[in-house]
């Protein structure tokens, strides 16, 4: 029964995790943001904002959560 539940909420999960991903705008800016671009993102002075913060923290929750699912429902199966 807890296996059960631990996979419907993996899944659940995975689905939501899958779909916060793809509505997160693309970063490619060609050859020539690689090089300049790049190293101001890394370093944080183009901060996020508004709904693209969202996302990279909803991101971010939702991995947690399936990393500790997946954990889990392995401990469960053993």
């Amino acid at each position: 029964m807890a296996s059960t539940s631990v996979t419907i909420l993996l899944i659940l999960i995975s689905a939501a995790l899958i779909t916060v991903v793809l509505l997160q705008p693309g970063r490619s800016a060609g050859l020539s943001g690689s090089i300049s671009g790049g190293a101001e993102q890394l370093m944080g002075k183009q901060k996020a904002r508004g709904v693209e913060a969202f996302l990279a923290k909803t991101t971010v929750v939702l991995a947690v959560m399936f990393f500790i699912c997946t954990i889990l429902l392995a401990y469960i199966l053993q």
